[in-house]
Formats: structure tokens, C-alpha cells, sequence
């Protein structure tokens, strides 16, 4: 498989990887190791250590080659779990190396298309539209043909804003995923997503068009009991439809995070719900949370998040009672959510260990004033909002208008700053910049702000 001269030197590394993988395990310490090492062999390696020129032929042959080392060590999980290996630690090291061999997919995907990485206005195209080099199929459902949803599926998502990457890396384990929904066929056939939008709460909407809309990465998940999770996508369907129809009570997003009571439902507590429902309550997902322990609370505090352990939608990439169907990519925008994760990743980092808080000024208290009178403003005020805030809820605080506005304008210059870094590189060298460079520059950001990065402020003792 592993043909030209490019694929062949990575294949004795992959080898190293492979046997980490596949390796037994009888303490979760021994599992905890091999995760690890395999997280650091791929993190310290780069595209200059394989033959350049060939690199991107190899491209395809590659990406599946890592696909399916995903794959093994996603299908293990159940394995695992009945071994009573999966501590907190193992948690976050298996995420870790799925994150960190997911960009490594991505960065030969950028190769292969050459670099034409999308532009701000460009859209990306519909998930999962057809099996290419960006949708990868599980060999266990791979027909051959295009994917066939089926009710139940779940879908894992990640957009393209700087929030997403905020819902994506707030918890105490960072992961790509930002938004999660249900599939839903009716009895004529039709095929819809039950889901929880921030600015619109639980809706049903048509597949087509939730693929559709700004997805830059997916995944295309299916429970074990194919009965259950037909019942749970009945319930959960009929419960929204009822809650938008004439007379019914519309279920806004929960900001708090919290698990209990579904008055109010988050995106990820929207599946919570529906398949607690069909199982008259014997299943709770997930079966591995989320902590949100961050030292410094005051974003969550801004946000609205009171929780201190949720179901993020990334705790679905590891839930044993899921099978991971395919994978879907658009190559074109994969280099952007990666910096926006990783620029993410040290915005909480700076929050945690430097002190930094988010400060507002004149112009963000009017972001978040006229954000709350949005429907009743005039076009230009109108745009001003929905430059950072494109559709407000009723439950939507000014204070949480008011951070969003802010994460945006902080984390936008250093994303345009880090883009300008890659296309110098691409254009230089053929190659993107890898994380770790990322990771140094951001640092170099920070030093550079002398404690004042965009309306993140670093307190006096720390300038």
C-alpha cells in the first residue's frame, strides 16, 4: 500500500505508531505510556523528515494510512473500558493522540490540494457530500458508495468561528468538535438533524442544509443498538417539533452547562435527553465528561457557564457505546480551525497561569447594549452586532454578548497574524507551519503584548 519513496520512509515511522496502538495493556499505567509516547512521536516529527518532492503524491496513501491507525485505537475503547483502563489520565492522552494524528491527516490534506486554502468569505462545501480523500469510512461501513444516514446517527461537528474553538477547547481536555446533532429520517422519508443552536435554541432542520452550514470538520457517529437510537431520534424530534409548533413552549440554549433539567438544552444535553428518554433513563451520557476546573473562572462566569462538569460535544469522539462511522474534512479550511484551536488552547492557558481577564471599552458596551435591541436597530447598527454576534437570543445576557464580542476581536488579528506566517511558509518551504511553531509563536505574542493582547489584560504585577 505504502508504494513511493515518500509513503515508504513514513512507513517505518508508522510502524513505531502502529505498534503503540495494537500494543496490549494490562495496567492503565502500561496504557497511559504507549498513548503518550505516541502522542509525542507524531507531535515532535515534521514534513521535512520525509521525502519532500514526493510528499504529496503520497498524500492519499498516507491520510488512510492514519485514518485507519484512528480507527483501531476508536475501536479499542470499548475494550478498554471493560478492562477498567480508562482513567481520567488515559482519557486525555487517547484524545490527545486522535487530536494530534487528526492534524497530522489534515496537514497532508492541505498538501495534496496544493495549499488552496479558502478564503474569510469562501464557504466550505457539504459535509460528508461525497466518499473522497475528505470523507474517510470506517472499513466496517465502507460499501463503496456515497454514506447512507441512518435515524439516530449522530453528527459531530466543528465551525469556522473563533467561538466554536472556544466551545471546542473550554473544557479541561481540548478537542476539535464544537456542535452536535441527531439524525432524524421521517416516515416519508425525509432526513432532518435535531439539534440546539445558541441563537435559535432546539430546531429541526433539513439535513442538506445543516451539512451545509460553515462545517469545516464532522464526524458521522452510530450507537450500538440501532433500536434505541431510532427510538431516541422519534422522541427527541417529536419533543422540539412540539416545542416550535403553534402553542408550544421554544426550548432556548442552556448556557449554564449544567446536566440536570431540561427546560433548557445545550447542543450535546439535547442527545443527553433524547436517548435517556428511550431507555426510560438506564442511559446517560456521556459516559466520559468534561470538567470545567479552569483557575481562572471569570470567562465562564461572562458566558453563563455555572457547571463545573458537563457533556461537551468532544466526549462523544471516545464514547464506548458509539461507533465511529466516517470522517469528513474540508481541506481547504482545516489549517484555519487548527490555528484558531491552538490560539484557543493558550488563550485559557494565559487566563489560567497569567492572570489574563477580559476588560470592555466603550465600543464592546455597545456591542452588547444594542446586541440586546438587535431586531429594532437599524442596518448599519445591525451589522455592527452581527460582526461578532450573528443572531441573538432572548436568554443571551449583555455580558455574554459583550465576551463573545471580545474573544472575537482578540483572537481575529492573531488568527490573520499566524495566516500571514503560513502563506510565507508555504511559499518559501512547500510545507504549513507545524503546531509546534504555532504554539512558539503564540508565545511570542504574548510576550510581545506586555500584558495587554487585545481586550485580554494581564494583571498590573504581570505587564
Amino acid at each position: 500500500m505504502l508504494s513511493t519513496p515518500a509513503a515508504a520512509d513514513f512507513a517505518k515511522d508508522f510502524e513505531t505508531l502502529k505498534a503503540l496502538a495494537t500494543a496490549p495493556a494490562a495496567t492503565s499505567e502500561e496504557l497511559l505510556r504507549n498513548l503518550s509516547r505516541l502522542y509525542h512521536e507524531v507531535f515532535e516529527r515534521d514534513l521535512n523528515r520525509y521525502n519532500g518532492p514526493s510528499i504529496k503524491a503520497a498524500a492519499p496513501q498516507l491520510i488512510n494510512a492514519i485514518f485507519e491507525l484512528r480507527t483501531t485505537l476508536r475501536d479499542r475503547i470499548p475494550e478498554w473500558q471493560r478492562q477498567g483502563l480508562m482513567t481520567r489520565d488515559v482519557q486525555r492522552a487517547l484524545r490527545d493522540a486522535l487530536r494530534i494524528l487528526r492534524y497530522a491527516t489534515d496537514m497532508l490534506g492541505e498538501l495534496n490540494i496544493g495549499h488552496d486554502i479558502g478564503d474569510q468569505d469562501e464557504k466550505p462545501m457539504q459535509a460528508f457530500r461525497e466518499v473522497s480523500h475528505n470523507t474517510l469510512v470506517h472499513p466496517k461501513f465502507d460499501t463503496g458508495a456515497n454514506l447512507a444516514f441512518q435515524t439516530g446517527d449522530v453528527i459531530l461537528v466543528r465551525g469556522m468561528a473563533h467561538n466554536s474553538a472556544a466551545i471546542a477547547r473550554i473544557g479541561d481536555i481540548d478537542s476539535q468538535f464544537s456542535h452536535v446533532s441527531m439524525v432524524h429520517v421521517d416516515e416519508a422519508g425525509r432526513t432532518w438533524v435535531v439539534e440546539s443552536l445558541i441563537e435559535d435554541g432546539a430546531v429541526v432542520t433539513p439535513l442538506k442544509e445543516a451539512l451545509n452550514h460553515g462545517v469545516t470538520r464532522a464526524i458521522l457517529l452510530r450507537h450500538r443498538d440501532p433500536a434505541i437510537a431510532a427510538r431516541a431520534s422519534k422522541l427527541i424530534f417529536e419533543h422540539v417539533q412540539r416545542s416550535n409548533a403553534s402553542g408550544g413552549r421554544r426550548i432556548l440554549y442552556d448556557f449554564s452547562m449544567r446536566l440536570h433539567n431540561y427546560n433548557e438544552l445545550f447542543c450535546s444535553k439535547l442527545i443527553r435527553l433524547a436517548f435517556e428518554d428511550a431507555t426510560d433513563g438506564k442511559i446517560k451520557l456521556p459516559t466520559f465528561t468534561t470538567r470545567l476546573d479552569a483557575k481562572n473562572r471569570d470567562f465562564f462566569k461572562r458566558v453563563g457557564v455555572k457547571a463545573e462538569e458537563t457533556f461537551a460535544p468532544g466526549d462523544l469522539e471516545i464514547e464506548p457505546q458509539f461507533e465511529m462511522v466516517a470522517e469528513w474534512q474540508d481541506y481547504r479550511f482545516t489549517s484555519r480551525t487548527r490555528m484558531q484551536d491552538l490560539i484557543m488552547t493558550k488563550l485559557f492557558e494565559w487566563m489560567d497561569v497569567h492572570g489574563f481577564k477580559f476588560e470592555e471599552d466603550f465600543s464592546i458596551r455597545l456591542i452588547a447594549f444594542f446586541g440586546r435591541l438587535a431586531t429594532k436597530l437599524s442596518k448599519t447598527a445591525r451589522d455592527l452586532v452581527f460582526s461578532v454576534v450573528p443572531k441573538v437570543p432572548p436568554n443571551m445576557s449583555k455580558r455574554t454578548i459583550a465576551v463573545i464580542a471580545m474573544l472575537h476581536k482578540t483572537a481575529q488579528p492573531i488568527l490573520e497574524e499566524l495566516q500571514h506566517k503560513d502563506r510565507l511558509r508555504l511559499h518559501t518551504e512547500g510545507k504549513p507551519l507545524h503546531p509546534r511553531e504555532i504554539y512558539d509563536h503564540l508565545e511570542d505574542v504574548r510576550r510581545r503584548s506586555r500584558g495587554l493582547l487585545g481586550y485580554l489584560v494581564a494583571p498590573r504585577g504581570k505587564r
